[in-house]
């Protein structure tokens, strides 16, 4: 048994490896989806942590990506050093920030703000806390928004750009590298970076899972009342997971700013905080393969409907709009999904329950 799920891990690690070499066959297009897709598995993860194991419903995950992205940002942009005459005079040639600065940075900025927005909704459940993290993933957008005047911080509804890409020991993830005669090209450096992160990610989701502190969030999921009465403490634990669901927004975001070049308020929508949360029920609640299976799945889904929404705007004359079209029919996925297997596509096993009797 161990032998076979060794074989299984080996060929699951070079199927990984190869498919972003394949992929590059048909342009770098294919390449970026998965790129992005790669990123939403990696917020899907840190949103299970707030939603699947401690059941705290959390609509403005997006805000913590947001504060990555911008956090990256200003590090490794000439914003700063256009804008405020200190900077400049300490920082010429402005600030170029290396990876192993950004993720500390970013993971701890967003622990800082999930603590921040946790605080203040410890006493709420449900729909209650869900209405109070949607109003925080929404104060967040507009504080970026309106970050302009009168100093400039945010550049506003214009966003940044000129933003460095990744580099680390040397190697600039911005630029293509050639081994041994193989030309790999950015995006294709940008995933096994962002696989790596996902990797090591998914190990500490599992770590968690199986620790005392992922009993205990399990515990106040399934009932607070009870678990407080058998002496955990749930106030600090709530606070945790906020927290440590974040950490995984926030270098997501960074990672996010550094590949595009370029951030504004407009990325960090209510819409992507609701397919976050989308993409964690739709794989199954509190199972990591479920929700990696959910991100992947609702994060390449809209760029594969594209080639359909296409034929299908051109049936009805061009009378509708292919991008609301694409919506729609994502809409009609998830909801045929739902309907067929309601705990999601690869629900958590059901622990401690009998068997089904055969009629």
């Amino acid at each position: 048994m161990q032998k076979n799920k060794l074989i299984v891990f080996v060929l699951a690690a070079l199927g990984l490896l190869v498919v972003p070499l394949i992929a590059q066959q048909f342009g770098n297009g294919p390449v970026r989806i998965i790129d992005l897709a790669l990123l939403y598995v990696l917020l899907a993860l840190g949103l299970n942590i707030v939603v699947g194991y401690a059941g705290l419903l959390d609509l403005g995950y997006v805000a913590f990506y947001a504060v990555g992205a911008y956090m990256f940002s200003l590090l490794a942009s000439p914003h700063l050093s256009e804008n405020f005459e200190a900077f400049r005079a300490m920082f010429p040639d402005g600030l170029h920030s290396p990876l192993w600065i950004v993720i500390p940075l970013a993971a701890g900025l967003a622990a800082l703000a999930g603590v921040v927005l946790g605080a203040p909704t410890l006493k709420l459940r449900g729909d209650y806390l869900a209405i109070v993290t949607l109003g925080f993933g929404e104060i967040i957008r507009v504080f970026l928004n309106n970050m302009e005047h009168p100093v400039n911080i945010t550049n506003g509804p214009r966003g940044i750009g000129q933003i460095d890409s990744i580099h680390f020991f040397g190697l600039d993830l911005g630029k293509g590298l050639e081994i041994f005669g193989m030309k790999l090209p950015s995006v294709t450096l940008y995933y096994y970076l962002f696989l790596a992160l996902v990797v090591g990610s998914v190990i500490i989701c599992y770590r968690l899972e199986n620790s005392r502190i992922g009993r205990a969030w399990m515990a106040i999921r399934e009932d607070e009342i009870a678990a407080k009465a058998m002496g955990i403490n749930t106030r600090n634990l709530k606070l945790l997971a906020f927290g440590m669901g974040a950490t995984f927004g926030g270098v997501a975001g960074s990672m996010f700013a550094a590949f595009q070049g370029f951030v504004s308020p407009e990325s960090f929508s209510l819409q992507e905080s609701v397919m976050i949360v989308a993409m964690v029920v739709l794989g199954g609640i509190g199972h990591i393969p479920g929700v990696i299976l959910g991100a992947l799945l609702l994060a390449a889904l809209p760029e594969v409907l594209r080639y359909v929404a296409g034929p299908l705007q051109e049936m009805t004359g061009g009378r509708l709009d292919a991008a609301i079209l694409r919506q729609l029919l994502v809409a009609l996925a998830m909801i045929t999904v739902m309907l067929l297997r309601p705990r999601g596509l690869w629900p958590a096993p059901e622990h401690g329950k009998a068997a089904p009797v055969k009629q």
